[in-house]
């Protein structure tokens, strides 16, 4: 159902379904947002950390100058425990990351000490009167490597290098000997790094009045950071808070326990005065947030139409050297395993995922956690498998893609898709690109030589996925309830407390709006407080497009539950019956009577004379715990479509038109969704055609300034236009699904596809990120290769 369908919805003000300007972005705009690296403090003493400039090597010895004060190495960190994020899955190996390295180094830009001065600079300068003496390992930058060493391994006390396994078999051999096609493929993504525009950022002070640490982050998790900070410093939870306040984007970055955090924290509880550290953009790029690096091998098993029967899967994740805190690795993995069959409707699936610990920084989830991967493998595979069958991509996919009869559809490992008919999203597409034009455009050559290709994907986002879903992945913190708070204030506005925290997904609108469809209260008048573990009520935070259907809907659930006592108080005022009285534009309306929402405030706050007898005690103060009727998530779809040039001389890409058909069940703001999107699906082209972060063969990053890590800017993120359906999830209040992440997911199929397509003639397939110029000109010269060697060898058989 698209969003013409609502005239009602088009037409309103400030409820659910209105594009209603964000109210965060006033103070953004005016330069009035509040950033950890805007803030003062009397005394403050900023840190910096010592790096280590090898990949893997033993610490032999530590040699601090005397007249360096204020230098601490890890046996200086007394009471701190080594940061351990264990995990249920049976073959996981645990590593401890120490805050600072202890007893030998893993990857380079692994912090080996800390200093504070009163500024960075001379911070800077301290670390550099430390001398530290290392004997060489050997290094494992990639996989194979890693996976198979037998000795000096990563973790001294590990049997191999590898995190973890997974594996699934259903109905796999059955399947697959039904097949008439079988085809194969492999794909690569390279790693990359996330590069929010606030990188990460920790102030930690002791408030000896509360007599309690708290500690200011840049986070999405400010819960689960309160929650481990206590835990690795061996301190009372009640002693800790932690406050988020504006973040510049986080991602999936600053959703996990970074050791930098842990050691402000730690100075800070030890020195009772206030520390900060900024992460610089060098040190981001080097030892940060490392991701997506995912190996595939795909075989797909089909009938002569290119329905697929089965899939067979080997997927490997390099890992890097430590396993984060609270998600683990096993999240990476696990995702993987589940997710790679995508929206499609096959019954034979084997797949084994493995994450293999290597010389590099850890792997962290990223917006999209193992989905942009398993898309690009999956439908990269569908593409194969099309020409192979003499089909055209779409047709492959709408031969195999869940059918709208046959929701809701469990898949094949065993995801509970809610809603939505995904056939109708690609057909949607296909007829916004003009892809039959675009076949009539291909028969014709482009003036100017560059070929022209159509690339097309489908996907689903498992989103706000809860309870049972991660304690099958094992991670120690396991979400449940979120909770929400609502309280009317004596002149008729609202406070809202929620336990997630925005990074820019504009929670501050929505959830104000979703307050307004309830209760009529003026979106201006509602102020939403998160952030706060010591103002706001639990939950393990903003991720895996969570926050508006868990959050949000606890929002809902307690303005519903606040609604009868306000409609009581309202009607005894009015001498009309409760059940009469609605709420609209700050009024409280029955039949032909109707009063402000602030009198009826007023009443219980301040003229408490007036309330009827038999009022409810609680008053206009509700606070609701929610999660989904399911919990293994609700699910988003969408298909994806754009139209590419390539130029063979050059080896450019230049993507001419991109569409974006999406389901995310009932928007709350259509305006926010289309921004999540866009903003996602410019990430996805950075995967696609521009981010890598490269290694040598000694583990040295290859890319540690913004001249060699290369980003999409405006000029290389095209038009985006968009389709919206709204098929409501019947499991969630008001029927949204997530669609935080969704965006991210799809572009590099999308624009493999699209290059993959232009280039059919020429026998040429790519299938690594990034499609830099480089690349696509080595694979041109290897497809010519191909072809003359196969030209050469029919003419030496004719002979």
């Amino acid at each position: 159902m698209k969003l013409s369908d609502h005239p009602t919805k088009a037409a309103k003000e400030q409820g659910v379904g209105a594009r209603l300007l964000r109210k965060e972005d006033a103070r953004h705009l005016q330069g009035k947002g509040n950033f950890i690296g805007n803030m003062s403090m009397p005394n403050i003493s900023e840190v910096a950390f010592l790096r280590s400039p090898l990949a893997h090597a033993r610490i032999a010895a530590t040699r601090v100058a005397q007249e360096a004060e204020n230098v601490f190495l890890r046996d200086s960190l007394t009471g701190v425990l080594d940061i351990v994020a264990d995990s249920t899955l049976p073959s996981y190996q645990v590593s401890a990351m120490p805050p600072l390295a202890h007893g030998k180094v893993r990857y380079v830009g692994e912090p080996v000490a800390m200093a504070f001065a009163p500024t960075r600079a001379q911070a800077e300068d301290l670390t550099e009167l430390i001398e530290v003496d290392y004997d060489d390992l050997p290094v494992y930058v990639d996989v194979a490597s890693a996976a198979a060493a037998t000795s000096d391994l990563i973790h001294d006390e590990w049997k191999d290098n590898v995190f973890v396994s997974l594996s699934a078999d259903k109905d796999f051999d059955k399947l697959a000997a039904q097949a008439d096609v079988v085809v194969t493929r492999k794909m690569n993504l390279s790693r990359q790094c996330m590069l929010p525009m606030e990188g990460m950022a920790v102030l930690a002070y002791w408030d000896h009045q509360a007599d309690q640490l708290v500690v200011y982050a840049s986070t999405q998790v400010p819960h689960l950071i309160r929650t481990g900070i206590a835990q690795f410093l061996q301190m009372d939870q009640e002693q800790v808070r932690v406050i988020s306040p504006d973040v510049g984007g986080g991602f999936g970055y600053k959703c996990v326990l970074q050791r930098e955090e842990l050691c402000v924290a730690w100075l800070a509880k030890t020195y009772k005065r206030p520390f900060r550290y900024l992460e610089d953009r060098r040190e981001h790029l080097i030892a940060g947030a490392n991701t997506r690096e995912h190996h595939y091998e795909m075989t797909a098993y089909a009938d002569r139409k290119g329905r697929l029967l089965a899939l067979d899967a080997k997927i490997t994740i390099n890992g890097g050297a430590y396993s984060v805190w609270p998600f683990t690795t096993g999240l990476e993995t696990g995702q993987a395993l589940g997710n790679l069959p995508g929206p499609y409707a096959f019954q034979g699936y084997r797949c084994t995922t493995r994450c293999v610990a290597t010389n590099k920084p850890a792997f962290l989830p990223y917006r999209g956690v193992a989905r942009t991967g398993v898309c690009f493998a999956m439908e990269l595979t569908m593409d194969a498998l099309a020409r192979e069958v003499g089909r055209e991509p779409w047709e492959v996919r709408l031969e195999n893609l869940v059918q709208p009869e046959q929701m809701p559809y469990v898949n094949v490992t065993n995801k509970h898709f809610d809603s939505g008919d995904y056939p109708a999203s690609l057909r949607r597409a296909l007829e916004m690109i003009d892809a039959q034009g675009v076949r009539e455009r291909q028969q014709h050559a482009e003036p100017d030589g560059r070929l022209i290709g159509l690339g097309v994907a489908t996907y689903t986002e498992q989103s706000a996925h809860g309870t049972s879903v991660f304690a099958a992945w094992g991670t120690p913190v396991i979400p449940g309830f979120d909770q929400a708070a609502v309280r009317m204030t004596p002149d008729g506005g609202l406070e809202i407390k929620v336990g997630v925290h925005s990074h820019g997904q504009g929670m501050e609108t929505t959830f104000a709006q979703i307050a307004n469809e309830i209760l009529g209260v003026d979106v201006a008048r509602i102020r939403l407080v998160h952030g706060d573990t010591g103002r706001t009520p639990y939950s393990t935070g903003t991720y895996a497009s969570r926050s508006l259907v868990m959050s949000g809907g606890a929002v809902s659930r307690a303005c519903k539950q606040l609604l009868p006592n306000l409609q009581k108080i309202a009607g005894h005022l009015m001498g009309a019956d409760s059940w009469l009285v609605q709420f609209e534009n700050g009024m409280a309306i029955a039949g032909d009577k109707s009063i402000p929402l602030a009198q009826v405030a007023n009443a219980w706050y301040l003229n408490p004379q007036l309330l009827p007898a038999d009022v409810d005690p609680a008053g206009l103060e509700v606070s609701v715990g929610y999660k989904p009727k399911v919990d293994t998530g609700s699910f988003s779809y969408c298909s994806q479509a754009a139209i590419v040039a390539v130029d063979p001389g050059t080896g450019s890409v230049e993507i001419l038109d991109y569409v974006v058909v999406e389901d995310c069940g009932t928007m709350i703001n259509p305006m926010v969704v289309e921004g999540q999107a866009i903003g996602g699906i410019a990430q996805g082209i950075g995967t696609a055609l521009y981010e890598e972060t490269p290694y040598d063969e000694y583990g040295q990053p290859l890319a540690s300034t913004l001249a060699d890590y290369v980003m999409p800017g405006a000029t290389e993120v095209p038009n985006i236009r968009f389709d919206h359906f709204e098929t409501p999830s019947p499991h969630t209040e008001f029927g949204a699904k997530g669609v935080g992440e969704g965006g991210a997911i799809a572009p590099p199929a999308v624009i493999f596809g699209a290059v993959n397509d232009a280039l059919r003639g020429l026998g040429v397939e790519v299938s690594q990120t990034p499609l830099t110029p480089h690349r696509l000109l080595e694979a041109l010269a290897q497809g010519r290769e191909a072809g003359l060697a196969a030209a050469s060898g029919k003419q030496g058989a004719g002979q």
